[in-house]
């Protein structure tokens, strides 16, 4: 893990920004309040540095990571909880802006961490089950696409436009995405 690109301080706070920025635009498109947005996902956002070695992959911008939490204070079973960590991929989004220099930092992430949070916010409330067939996995990726497109289609984020086409065939029909 230590030979992962990682990114740096000034990258770290356009990360934050974006995490604070897409929690916003989640939750109004949901129409929730932040307190509601709290309530219903118990969830966490980690980059490479903070992340354990099997929480790592290659290929994904990020990937979902569900836990149990329990009350320190509670015995019981039935106060278990699921808790989500969306992680990061660093060494993955630094290459792909590499590879493609039309995509900026900011409108990418801003794209992964929204799409991310879909799918968190589908699962609480069992919209989509988090454990699902490959069939079912793929058909969830083409549909929280699509919300993620809606969300972000009029946002005034400089270079959003060049993410949304980078994303563009994950939109696609589902038999049209089995082709790819």
């Amino acid at each position: 893990m230590e030979n992962l690109k990682k990114f740096n301080t000034e990258q770290i706070k356009i990360i934050n920004n974006c995490v604070v920025m897409a929690e916003e635009l989640a939750s109004n498109f949901y129409k929730m309040s932040a307190s509601q947005w709290v309530a219903a996902c118990a969830y966490d956002i980690k980059t490479l540095v903070d992340l354990c070695p099997e929480e790592v992959v290659h290929g994904p911008f990020a990937q979902i990571i569900r836990y149990k939490g329990k009350r320190k204070d509670s015995f019981l079973d039935s106060s278990a909880y699921d808790y989500y960590k969306i992680c990061i991929q660093d060494q993955a989004i630094l290459s792909a802006l590499k590879e493609w220099p039309d995509l900026k930092l900011f409108p990418f992430v801003l794209y992964i961490v929204s799409h991310e949070l879909i799918h968190i916010l589908r699962f609480t409330k069992f919209q989509q089950y988090f454990e699902a067939s490959p069939e079912e996995m793929m058909a969830e990726e083409a549909h929280v696409h699509e919300i993620t497109h809606r969300i972000l289609f009029d946002v005034n984020v400089s270079g959003i436009e060049n993410v949304l086409i980078f994303y563009e065939k994950w939109r696609m029909p589902i038999d049209d995405l089995r082709k790819l």
